[in-house]
């Protein structure tokens, strides 16, 4: 599997070029994309034509995990002939917010074919997915992908608040893309997010193979929030930002 990142960004940003939550993973023919953020349509778009996708996978309905699904429904609905489809595997309510958004009835299912995420394993197109609740809003979701149950995987966190929450997904020697808000910490208390002191521990606790940290606030110190990983964790850390390509 071929991971890159088409945007790594929190909910707000002074960094020029930010873009919101979207990571893109392909396997021979196969693509998915992981939350689809503010501004990452286009990075999106440039990479692979986004009809071939076999999925979209929302984590959480918060904005600057889905917004860009807009423009994605836009592309289908306007750009595309004869009208393409795109399935979105995400809360049932998607469809709710999406068309509350855009004050249309019906404005999801133009384009987007919304399957209800549930905990448990499912199959899109090449890819294996296992899908687990974790804590951020009711019904938050993390993620391993695999091209199959022996396999090297990514465990992709969305956003969580309990980095023990994701220890479900993870096998020995797995790649986490995992979101670490709030920086070397502390977490501020009610604020569902991880800091690098979380993330170190469960990446060594799991025996992860590598961590790629996403999803840092404005204003933390990206090296003090690497260090704090690499405090509890021996292997490879990195913060991955819009363009890091990997192979898992």
């Amino acid at each position: 599997m071929r991971l890159t990142v088409v945007g790594a960004g929190p909910a707000y940003s002074d960094a020029r070029g930010a873009v919101g939550a979207c990571y893109l993973v392909r396997s021979g023919d196969g693509a998915i994309a992981l939350d689809l953020g503010h501004g990452a349509f286009a990075g999106l778009a440039a990479r692979i034509p986004p009809e071939r996708l076999e999925s979209v996978v929302i984590s959480h309905l918060h904005p600057d995990h889905f917004v860009d699904l807009v423009p994605l429904r836009h592309y289908l609905r306007y750009h595309v002939q004869p009208v393409g489809r795109v399935r979105v595997d995400a809360h049932p309510d998607l469809a709710d917010r999406l068309d509350a958004l855009h004050a249309e009835p019906g404005f999801t299912t133009g384009a987007l074919d919304v399957i209800a995420l549930e905990p448990g394993v499912r199959r899109l197109g090449a890819f294996t997915l296992e899908a687990a609740r974790v804590t951020h809003t009711q019904d938050s979701f993390g993620f391993r992908v695999s091209g199959g149950p022996s396999t090297p995987g990514l465990v992709y966190s969305g956003d969580v608040g309990v980095a023990e929450d994701l220890r479900p997904l993870v096998r020995p020697g797995d790649t986490l893309l995992i979101e670490v808000s709030f920086g070397p910490g502390p977490v501020p208390p009610g604020a569902a997010h991880l800091d690098g002191p979380a993330v170190g521990a469960l990446a060594s606790g799991t025996a992860a193979g590598r961590v790629l940290l996403t999803h840092l606030l404005m204003g933390r110190d990206p090296a003090a929030t690497i260090a704090s990983v690499e405090a509890r964790f021996e292997g490879p850390v990195e913060l991955v930002e819009p363009g890091f390509e990997t192979t898992i």
